[in-house]
């Protein structure tokens, strides 16, 4: 059990906010993204300028929160003047506002232009998260006992009135800020408030353990039990309870969760359909962007308890293709719901979402709904916060690979590890540690499940193998420094997907096909407006591959990692392969029309297609016929 406390303790501890700094293309982006929406939300757009949380007299619910959750780490991430004076200006104002029965947060009765009901808990879920960041960054003491306070009121508040609506189906994410506060101030009646939390919430559990939902729901069919953004967040309930029951079910009810869900709405870049529910396999199905970034944050949550290099690729395989494609190259625009096949984006009467409205794949500032607008920030920043966590023989895990350093205090020495490289654009990585005198403890490097003959070296040494789907311990004495390269060999692979279609994967990488792009402004000002964009290049094509053999059929073609490298132009990495026409496969409701099964045929000319990262494309085709 973790030291004075009743929890079970954590395979991997987060690092402190801070102690990871990014570099190179990660760098890059954190700041293109800083310079975008997610920088400047808070200058215009009134649900988190005038937000109620501020005092201001706009939405008081859950928007300015969403808005802090992603802003604080990419704040402090960026060590950015500017943006931790908005950040502290956020929490002072929040923090100032704490009512006198220890709420924090507008009382919704009195909030105005809203209709949600006083005390609604889900909304202060979110802040905690915020608020517990930022005490990680800072260390102001006045955050502990502004959580403390809140959760004492919500206590009693359950104690009255039971979990409702939407903090029941995200009960867990109260039960992560109730458990990290008790590791810092104690206090049985903490857990006892998780246990109410538990037992008033949404059972997820026992939701997947028997799966009902197997296809495309209906409207009518939809429920909050349906929703994709409580099912991203479901993922990692099990786990997190897991903490405080000890049950190895809860445990193991983590991977049945994933497992369903990858079974029956499963798509090519690791997340799961939902437009805004279940939405079955097609992959002209939607994928909403909170899903994503709450996908993410749940696996960040399961990978620090759990420990499973596992959950680090499906980690790293959402982050490097779904997170940054729903996204314009310079985010001052983003989607609400992105398509594997994504071959149009244009507001659409007729549409082929289970709920979502007419503009849901177009690019903008709020387009569909602003939960998404406010919600949009926490991605990346978080993601790059999570490279490293400490494990409990004093060690440092490298649980995903970017470009970045880490410092952090070792037997009372500080130590610095830098990573060198393009990944995951290319296959090496060099750690370079530093320290002021020699020292030893153990570092651990995850060796992705797809790396076959991955290899790690040290200093001048010979290339030891290293086993896929594990850590790999170096355990030894070092000098300042010492370097350790990883190679990580990335094979081109195609994985079989819905009727009989492949998409392409090379390491952690998803690849499209590039298709031309028509952005037609249709609303809004610069440089937030929205946007529709048109193929402007054929995109009805199947491969011509043998997919147990899929590495001969491609040839690659590389280009220096830029500044932008998520973008149609910046692609470092670039696919040729051939392929055919089907002329009969057209746009349907407005998407990519029904797959055609695989195999197929074509009396078309072959023609050379180019395939780039899924994460690269804003148009593309992902799931690809193969011809006969």
């Amino acid at each position: 059990m973790t030291p004075q406390t009743n929890l079970k303790p954590l395979a991997f501890r987060p690092l402190p906010l801070g102690s990871i700094r990014p570099a190179g293309w990660l760098l890059h982006q954190l700041r293109i993204q800083a310079n975008g929406l997610s920088g400047h939300l808070d200058e215009f757009w009134p649900d988190v300028a005038q937000s109620g949380w501020i005092g201001g007299s706009a939405e008081g619910w859950e928007r300015g929160p969403y808005w802090l959750d992603g802003v604080v780490p990419l704040a402090f991430l960026l060590d950015d003047p500017a943006l931790k004076t908005k950040v502290q200006h956020w929490v002072d104002e929040i923090l100032a506002r704490q009512h006198t029965d220890g709420w924090l947060g507008p009382i919704q009765s009195d909030s105005q232009n809203h209709s949600y009901p006083a005390y609604d808990p889900w909304p202060t879920f979110v802040a905690l998260k915020a608020l517990s960041q930022y005490y990680d960054a800072t260390g102001e003491r006045r955050v502990l006992v502004a959580m403390e306070r809140n959760l004492r009121r919500m206590a009693a508040l359950l104690a009255q009135k039971p979990l409702f609506e939407w903090g029941k189906s995200r009960w867990a994410d109260l039960v992560l800020s109730i458990h990290w506060l008790y590791e810092r101030i104690g206090g049985d009646w903490l857990l006892d408030l998780a246990a109410l939390a538990h037992a008033q919430g949404y059972d997820w559990r026992a939701h997947f353990a028997d799966f009902q939902w197997k296809d495309k729901i209906t409207r009518a069919q939809a429920q909050q039990s349906t929703h994709v953004v409580n099912n991203a967040m479901a993922v990692k309930s099990s786990g997190v309870w897991y903490r405080q029951s000890g049950d190895d079910g809860d445990r193991q009810a983590v991977y049945q969760a994933m497992a369903m869900l990858d079974a029956y709405h499963g798509q090519a870049t690791g997340v799961f359909s939902g437009d805004e529910h279940y939405a079955g396999k097609n992959p002209s199905q939607g994928t909403e962007l909170c899903a994503v970034n709450e996908y993410l944050f749940s696996l960040e949550m399961l990978l620090a308890i759990l420990g499973d290099p596992a959950l680090a690729d499906r980690l790293e395989h959402i982050a490097f293709n779904a997170l940054p494609a729903t996204f314009s190259p310079d985010m001052w625009a983003h989607q609400y719901d992105q398509q594997a096949n994504q071959v149009i984006c244009c507001i659409a009467e007729d549409r082929i979402y289970t709920t979502n409205g007419p503009d849901s794949n177009i690019f903008g500032l709020e387009p569909n709904y602003g939960c998404c607008t406010a919600n949009l920030s926490q991605g990346w920043p978080k993601f790059a916060a999570h490279l490293w966590m400490a494990t409990p023989d004093g060690g440092l895990t490298a649980v995903a690979y970017a470009p970045s350093q880490v410092s952090s205090i070792i037997a009372g020495q500080p130590v610095n590890i830098a990573v060198e490289t393009d990944y995951p654009f290319d296959e090496l990585l060099t750690f370079i540690v530093h320290m002021a005198r020699p020292m030893a403890f153990p570092l651990r490097l995850r060796i992705p499940a797809w790396a076959e003959g991955a290899t790690v070296t040290v200093n001048k040494g010979r290339p030891i193998e290293a086993t896929p789907g594990t850590f790999h311990t170096v355990a030894q004495r070092w000098d300042d420094g010492n370097r350790v390269i990883l190679h990580l060999p990335m094979r081109v692979v195609a994985e079989r997907r819905y009727h009989n279609s492949i998409a392409i994967r090379r390491g952690p990488l998803v690849f499209s096909l590039k298709i031309g792009e028509d952005w037609r402004m249709v609303r809004g000002t610069l440089p937030h407006a929205d946007w529709e964009v048109y193929p402007t290049t054929p995109w009805n094509y199947a491969l011509q591959i043998a997919p147990e053999e899929a590495e001969s059929f491609v040839r690659i073609e590389r280009q220096p990692v830029g500044n932008c490298p998520f973008s149609p132009d910046g692609a470092p990495i670039r696919m040729k392969i051939h392929g055919r026409r089907l002329p009969g496969w057209t746009i349907e409701h407005n998407a990519a029309g029904p797959l055609p099964p695989s195999p197929v045929s074509s009396q078309e000319p072959p023609e050379e297609l180019t395939l780039i990262p899924y994460g690269c494309t804003n148009l593309r085709l992902t799931e690809f016929p193969v011809l006969a």
